[in-house]
C-alpha cells in the first residue's frame, strides 16, 4: 500500500459513521418520512414523498447530516398551490418548523437531533421539464443511487472531507466550490479518490466530462460537467476558477507528500489590533475599510452584493490613480469592503493628453475647452496638446466618503445599505475591526492557495 493509499484509508475510516449513528439516522429519516406522508394524506391532492441527498446516498460526512425529505405534486398544481401545501405539510411534521426560502419557501427544522428540510416540488416526467430548480433533485438521486456502491459512497465522502480541508466544499455563494453532487458525478467519473486526485493534478482547464453523452449547450466555465440528468446544465457551473485551481494545488501537495492534516481545515489565527498594525507598518501600504451595517439578506443574495460592490469599489480607486492592490470582502452584523492601496495620496494636478495637433477638428476642440480653463496648458507635449488639471480626489478617504461612491457598480442592497450611514476606515484606524473581523484579517495577512 502507498503512502497516499494508507493516508486514504485512515481518513475514509474517520469519515465513515458508524453502524450505530446509520441506524440512528435512518431510523430518523423513516420517521420523518412517516410523519409527511400524513400529512400529505390531509391535502386535497395526491403528493408521493421521498427521501433524498447524501444521507438517502450513504455518502454523507458524520458532521454533516441533513435529512432531506421532498414532497412531490402534480405538475398541473399551481405555484401557489404548491408552496401553500408544502408549508402546510412541513408545518404538520416539525415540531419547531421554521419557513425558509431559495426559489420558492419550504420547512426546515430539526428531528431527533437532525436538521431537516422539507420541500415541494413538481413530479415531472425529465429533468428538461422542470419549473423551480428542485425539481431536478429526484432525477439527480435516482441517477446516483442506481451507480453508487458502498464502495464509490466511501470515496465520495473522502473527497468531501478533502474539499472540506482545503475551503473548496459547497456550492454556496459564499463559497463558491464543489457541490455534493459533482462531487458524486466526479467519484463516479474516475472510479475512486487516488485516480481522481492523480487526474486533477493535470486537469488542463476548462476541463469538460458529459457522463450521459447528451450535452446540448456549451459553457464558458473553468470546469463543465455536463449534468447526466439534464443535457442544458453544467453541475459545475458556480464553482469558480479559484476554487478550481484550489483543488488542483491541494491535489498535487497531496500526491507529492500524503498526508492526514490536508482534510481537516487549517483556520487562520485571528488578528489582534496590534497584530494588524505590525502588518501594516512591514507592508507600507494604505488599507481603506468601508463598513456598514449588513443588508438582511440570505448569504446567497448578499455575498454577489458584496463581491459585486468591493469590485466597483477596487475599480474606482485604480481608475483615480490609487492603485490597489488586493481587496476583500467580511461580513457579520456589519459587512466590511477592505481594499490595500499602493497609494495613499496624489498631487492636486494630473495630467490630461489631447489628441495630436495633426488631428484638426479634435485638436481644436481640446485647445478651446482648456484655452481659458483654471489649468496648465494647453501646451505641446511632442506632438499633442497636454494641460494638468486640478484632480477631484486627492486621498481614497476623500473619494469614498464623497457621493461618488454612488456612482460606482455597488449591488442595490449595499447601496441601500450605505445611504442612510457608513465609515470609512483608513490606515491603522483598519486595527479597529479586529475584535470583529479578526479571523478574515488573519486570513488576508496570511494568505493561502
Amino acid at each position: 500500500m502507498s503512502d497516499l493509499d494508507s493516508v486514504a484509508a485512515k481518513v475514509r475510516d474517520r469519515v465513515t459513521p458508524d453502524a450505530a449513528e446509520r441506524e440512528r439516522l435512518n431510523a430518523a429519516a423513516a420517521d420523518v418520512v412517516d410523519r409527511v406522508r400524513d400529512a400529505v394524506a390531509d391535502l386535497p391532492v395526491d403528493a408521493d414523498v421521498l427521501q433524498v441527498g447524501s444521507t438517502a446516498r450513504g455518502t454523507w460526512l458524520p458532521e454533516d447530516r441533513d435529512i432531506d425529505v421532498f414532497v412531490r405534486f402534480p405538475a398541473d398544481v399551481d405555484r401557489e398551490s404548491l408552496e401553500a401545501y408544502g408549508l402546510r405539510v412541513g408545518r404538520a411534521a416539525l415540531p419547531n418548523p421554521r419557513e425558509e426560502f431559495a426559489e420558492h419557501p419550504y420547512v426546515t427544522g430539526t428531528f431527533e437531533g437532525y436538521d431537516v428540510d422539507i420541500v415541494p416540488c413538481y413530479d415531472v416526467a425529465s429533468a428538461t421539464d422542470i419549473q423551480p430548480a428542485v425539481d431536478r433533485t429526484p432525477f439527480h438521486n435516482e441517477y446516483l443511487r442506481e451507480r453508487l456502491d458502498d464502495d464509490l459512497a466511501a470515496d465520495v465522502r473522502l473527497f468531501k472531507q478533502f474539499l472540506t480541508g482545503i475551503g473548496a466544499y459547497g456550492s454556496d455563494l459564499r463559497t463558491r466550490g464543489f457541490s455534493g453532487y459533482l462531487t458524486e458525478l466526479l467519484v463516479l467519473e474516475y472510479g475512486d479518490f487516488v485516480s481522481l486526485m492523480e487526474a486533477v493534478a493535470d486537469w488542463q482547464p476548462p476541463v469538460r466530462f458529459d457522463p450521459a453523452d447528451h450535452g446540448t449547450e456549451s459553457f464558458d466555465d473553468p470546469l463543465v460537467v455536463v449534468d447526466p440528468t439534464d443535457p442544458t446544465r453544467n453541475v459545475a457551473a458556480v464553482c469558480s476558477a479559484e476554487n478550481v485551481a484550489r483543488l488542483q494545488h491541494y491535489a498535487r501537495d497531496l500526491l507529492a507528500d500524503p498526508r492526514a492534516s490536508l482534510f481537516t481545515p487549517d483556520e487562520a489565527a485571528p488578528l489582534s489590533a496590534a497584530e494588524i498594525r505590525n502588518h501594516l507598518d512591514r507592508r507600507g501600504t494604505t488599507p481603506v475599510a468601508v463598513v456598514f451595517e449588513t443588508p438582511d439578506l440570505v448569504e446567497d443574495q448578499l455575498y454577489p452584493q458584496l463581491r459585486r460592490s468591493l469590485s466597483g469599489v477596487a475599480s474606482e480607486l485604480d481608475r483615480r490613480g490609487f492603485e490597489p492592490i488586493r481587496s476583500a470582502t467580511f461580513a457579520d452584523s456589519r459587512s466590511v469592503l477592505f481594499v490595500e492601496l499602493a497609494v495613499a495620496a496624489l498631487p492636486t494636478i494630473r495630467r490630461h493628453e489631447g489628441p495630436p495637433v495633426s488631428v484638426r477638428q479634435h485638436a481644436a476642440g481640446f485647445y478651446d475647452t482648456y484655452a481659458d480653463a483654471d489649468v496648465y496648458g494647453p501646451f505641446l507635449d511632442g506632438d499633442r496638446y497636454v494641460v494638468e488639471r486640478d484632480r477631484e480626489f486627492t486621498s481614497a478617504r476623500a473619494l469614498l466618503e464623497s457621493d461618488a461612491i454612488f456612482d460606482v457598480a455597488l449591488g442595490t442592497h449595499v447601496e441601500d445599505a450605505l445611504e442612510p450611514e457608513y465609515e470609512v476606515l483608513v490606515g491603522e484606524a483598519v486595527a479597529t475591526l479586529a475584535e470583529e473581523f479578526g479571523r478574515e484579517l488573519g486570513r488576508y495577512f496570511d494568505p493561502r492557495p
